[in-house]
């Protein structure tokens, strides 16, 4: 706590934090504007920063860049994949988490490490601090507090050999016009506008134009936005009441301690800032059946339960989770927001009832008898743009050089924004400089599945990352991000720096250099038998090694390590790297074959499928054989787009359409 205090208080932190705020006549041209210093925004405008572009940040308000507006937590399962992958394309949110949590923890540990999920409790004041003074101190970045009303458009007829330009563009973005009438030229822009367009927030029967708390709305952009043509619908979102933790009584709840080893979510540092001692408990509790008569009574009370836009359907609001399920007891979960305040986010409890209805049934819930509230819950209802009017690298099919990332897509949460922010960003920089895009495929990471869902089916509700959606998952961990897109995103994007480039090269050549080191120690299963238990090891004629041996469970890899101390001197004093190297003694047979499934994939995704298949004669999962049913593709690459689909699932079905079955 005393840390985080001298963190925030320091004078050099402070001097860091020197506002820029530019002039109605600074209006000189840029390369790339981002509109909206969010998550997407922030990564969209240091990632065009760091491809050498000229970039203006223009938000509502400076003081509210890096803004965490609901939870106070990054990562998580399949979020924490994709800011382990935004830090491998040398993003910031991942460096930010690093230097601000007050609780590391890697969730889903009872499945396989492919789809562990890291996540950090993160101290809000402490986040927005450090990431304003990484936007505030960023070469080639500029920031402006202002409000976007219009943007520079110019009609225009393609004719362009680039096949990046659709045909059809017919308008170009040459920049923005901000409330006062003033005009910024740009060679692109990207809008991460979040809940702003048209938001509206939702308390009780009480209704009124903000894009969230105590921050006006933008209607005349969104109404731009709707003149150019743009397919426009409605999403809703909502926040849990935050609570006094000096009310709460934790005794009776469940405490979750944090990890005894803290995962850093970049790759660029080897621990987190604050050591575990000092680190925090996390509980959870659970309503009861009181709870269900206090939301059935106000619902009369509730315009946003009422309103018929769709909400997130995998973060329900606690009236939604009683209209569908109300004999069940849902869990919640208490999370301190900061090291050195008494405020509590009610994780799981977001509602929209009058702030004294929400009070009474908050105070049903164990352990919060005598909760005070601080601040009341409220929903968010806001325009959103259909995302299969943007191509793969963001960049909208109406008009060119303009570019969506975040919410406007119809996502939810901060690592989904924060995602297409940096995709946006740096394909901003490369429209700007006359260079290819830049694209994240589905077989390269979760950044790419993310972007291929939205763009080829589009959503009707908030949009959220699981590892489900991920058919190539157990190649696409979280621990090896960096070996996937780091090098790829140096040579082809130009937003990784040398520094994070050699440091890439160094952690690739030590775990290489492990491997090779461990399978040339090879012993028998008697020999073996002095260092660990021989029981859990096959009984076979044939030698095993040392990597081979780390895959196996019941095996204490500190020994198999410690055997090769001298030889892995540097990696054995890391136990984050001995925990990678073992991943990759897991998974390495599994990862060839599915390498040779994704080559095979490539090969195939344009085999056409007959339309009088009859799926349910594929010996596969009936829910598959019912999703092809339905979605009827066409060829194995809409196929593949299907979620839930496997490469073997995929295999099969190219074999199935090639035996003739049927003709």
């Amino acid at each position: 706590m005393l840390k985080c205090r001298r963190i925030l208080q320091s004078s050099a932190f402070k001097k860091s934090l020197q506002y820029y705020t530019s002039s109605a006549s600074d209006n000189s041209g840029y390369d790339v504007v981002v509109v909206g210093g969010g998550h997407a925004g922030c990564e969209a405008a240091h990632a065009a920063a760091r491809v050498g572009c000229s970039t203006l940040l223009i938000t509502h308000k400076l003081s509210a860049i890096g803004e965490m507006s609901c939870n106070p937590s990054f990562g998580g399962i399949g979020k924490g994949h994709l800011v382990k992958e935004i830090d491998a394309l040398d993003g910031i949110c991942g460096r930010i988490c690093d230097m601000s949590g007050i609780h590391y923890k890697m969730l889903n540990r009872s499945k396989g490490p492919a789809v562990w999920g890291p996540r950090a409790q993160v101290q809000r004041n402490l986040y927005k601090r450090h990431m304003q003074a990484e936007i505030f101190n960023t070469e080639n970045l500029t920031v402006l507090e202002g409000s976007v009303d219009d943007l520079i458009i110019q009609n225009t007829c393609m004719n362009s050999a680039d096949e990046s330009i659709s045909v059809n563009t017919k308008h170009r973005c040459n920049g923005v016009v901000l409330e006062n009438g003033t005009r910024i030229e740009s060679s692109s822009v990207v809008l991460t506008a979040g809940t702003f367009l048209r938001g509206e927030i939702h308390l009780g029967l009480q209704r009124w134009e903000a894009g969230r708390l105590g921050e006006n709305s933008s209607k005349r952009l969104a109404q731009t936005i709707e003149n150019l043509g743009f397919v426009i619908g409605r999403l809703k979102t909502g926040t849990p009441p935050r609570l006094d933790a000096n009310s709460i009584d934790t005794s009776v709840m469940t405490e979750w301690k944090p990890d005894e080893i803290s995962h850093p979510f970049s790759f660029m540092n080897d621990e987190v800032w604050l050591p575990v001692d000092q680190q925090i408990s996390c509980y959870t509790t659970k309503t009861g059946p009181e709870l269900k008569p206090k939301v059935l009574d106000t619902l009369h009370l509730n315009s946003h339960v009422a309103e018929e836009t769709k909400g997130p359907r995998y973060c329900p609001s606690i009236e939604s989770k009683i209209l569908k399920f109300p004999d069940r007891n849902h869990v919640l979960w208490i999370e301190p927001e900061e090291l050195d305040t008494e405020t509590i986010y009610l994780q799981g409890f977001s509602c929209t009832m009058p702030e004294d209805c929400q009070l009474e049934a908050v105070r049903t819930v164990a352990g919060l008898k005598n909760a005070v509230i601080l601040k009341p819950g409220y929903g968010v209802e806001y325009d959103y743009m259909d995302p299969r009017q943007i191509t793969p690298a963001l960049e909208t099919k109406k008009v060119q050089s303009l570019f969506f990332a975040g919410q406007i897509n119809g996502t939810t949460g901060y690592e989904e924004a924060a995602a297409q922010g940096i995709i946006a960003g740096i394909n901003a920089a490369r429209r700007s400089k006359y260079l290819p895009f830049f694209y994240v495929n589905r077989s390269d990471g979760y950044i790419g599945v993310l972007i291929d869902d939205l763009t080829s089916h589009g959503t009707n509700e908030p949009y959220r990352m699981f590892t489900s959606r991920a058919e190539y998952r157990l190649s696409l961990r979280p621990d090896n991000a960096d070996q996937r897109l780091t090098l790829k995103a140096f040579r082809e994007a130009g937003c990784v720096s040398q520094k994070r480039k050699e440091r890439t090269e160094l952690i690739l050549d030590l775990v290489e250099n492990a491997v090779d080191v461990l399978k040339c120690v090879r012993k028998t299963r008697s020999e073996w038998g002095e260092f660990v238990d021989r029981t859990v090891i096959s009984p076979t004629s044939r030698s095993k090694s040392a990597f081979e041996l780390l895959a196996y469970n019941g095996i204490n890899n500190r020994v198999i390590f410690d055997l090769c101390s001298k030889e892995l001197k540097s990696l054995a004093e890391n136990p984050l790297l001995c925990e990678r190297v073992a991943t990759l003694s897991l998974y390495s047979q599994l990862e060839l074959h599915q390498q040779k499934e994704i080559e095979q994939l490539r090969k195939e995704e344009s085999l056409v499928i007959p339309q009088n298949v009859d799926y349910s004669k594929l010996n596969m999962r009936v829910e598959l054989c019912e999703k092809l049913t339905m979605a009827q593709p066409i060829n194995i690459a809409a196929a593949s787009r299907i979620q839930g689909m496997t490469p073997s699932a995929l295999i099969q079905l190219i074999n199935f359409v090639k035996s003739g079955y049927p003709s």
